[in-house]
């Protein structure tokens, strides 16, 4: 027989009360370090030698860490800016991103936020999908690296940003690709023409165009519009005579009685593997990493008891200090960029 309405509101519950728990026990908070009040300077420095051991949740640690104990100051800024790229670097991408906005949000007129659009951007990249999955991500890349290009067009991140908006094209284009070819083998000619199409007037000055336009031709040659497939065989072989995609145009215009003017010239030592093998988009894991994070250009303050800088002459060089020992005559170990505290140190540069 049924069970009762309580015995039911009683499961019910149970099963409630089991499932919150479950709920709590997988959104355990992440552990913060023991408040004990340090300088800041010992804060930062730590988290920086966390970054060089590659530690990369340690170093996040101690440079939220500067900003909960000295969230005013100038080391709180560069700290925010640390903290993105230590998650960056330790594939925590969404971390990253958040760390990299509130950087702008907080200080968007400071040069380093340069740099926090740049990571963002780069963010975006790595996190690319192959062509046979969704590229929203790759939709988000290309806007954040045109972002940075657009801002900053003279600096380094602009560089390196056009460098990979040409590799996500590549990535777009091989989407359209795939999804033209999935058409075609389902024998729906119109809409992989659309496809090709795209490729063709958005992707043009990447590598799956010639393919796109011999697709272009055989979808035409299917659906007896000879005069477009001869139009799209006649722009491959005036930009592409030498590709080996223009030879397979040319041999099949040719078995359709539609010879064409101009003949092939395939580059010597090159075998044409045919039309069913496809173009394949330049892997994304070829591409350089992120630039690491500006040296300080908001320059920190001097570690407490350092001297002033107006107690220094602007023309005299940085203070030469020995270390005890043998150890003055020893050359000196190069600091990492991140590691330089004292803005008026210039050594290891």
């Amino acid at each position: 027989m049924f069970a009762k309405p309580s015995s039911r509101w009683a499961l019910v519950a149970v099963l409630m009360a089991a499932a919150a728990l479950s709920a709590c026990a997988g959104t355990k908070k992440k552990p913060q370090l023991a408040y004990v009040e340090r300088p800041v300077d010992q804060l930062y420095a730590t988290g920086a030698r966390r970054l060089d051991e590659h530690r990369w949740t340690e170093a996040v640690d101690y440079f939220e860490e500067v900003e909960r104990q000295h969230p005013y100051s100038e080391w709180s800024r560069r700290a925010i800016l640390m903290t993105a790229y230590a998650y960056y670097s330790g594939n925590q991408y969404e971390d990253a991103v958040a760390a990299a906005d509130r950087f702008i949000q907080l200080y968007p007129g400071s040069p380093s936020a340069a740099y926090a659009y740049y990571l963002k951007a780069i963010c975006y990249f790595e996190q690319i999908a192959d062509v046979q999955r969704d590229q929203g991500a790759t939709q988000n890349a290309l806007a954040a690296l045109r972002d940075v290009a657009r801002r900053y067009p003279t600096t380094d991140y602009a560089r390196d940003a056009r460098v990979k908006v040409d590799m996500v094209y590549d990535q777009l284009a091989g989407k359209e690709m795939a999804v033209g070819r999935w058409y075609l083998r389902q024998n729906q000619p119109l809409a992989a023409i659309g496809r090709f199409k795209k490729v063709v007037d958005d992707y043009q000055t990447t590598s799956h165009t010639p393919e796109a336009l011999y697709r272009l031709v055989e979808a035409y040659l299917t659906i007896g519009v000879v005069e477009e497939a001869k139009r799209n065989a006649a722009v491959l072989g005036f930009n592409y005579p030498g590709d080996r995609w223009y030879q397979d145009a040319y041999k099949l215009m040719e078995r359709r009685g539609q010879p064409m003017e101009r003949r092939p010239t395939p580059a010597s030592n090159v075998v044409n593997p045919g039309p069913d093998t496809p173009t394949e988009s330049a892997p994304l894991s070829s591409a350089s990493p992120a630039l690491p994070p500006p040296e300080n250009t908001d320059a920190l303050p001097p570690a407490e008891g350092a001297a002033p800088a107006s107690s220094a002459s602007p023309d005299a060089g940085p203070p030469v200090v020995d270390a005890p020992g043998d150890a003055a005559s020893a050359p000196a170990k190069p600091k990492r960029w991140w590691q330089k505290l004292n803005p008026w140190d210039r050594s290891g540069r």
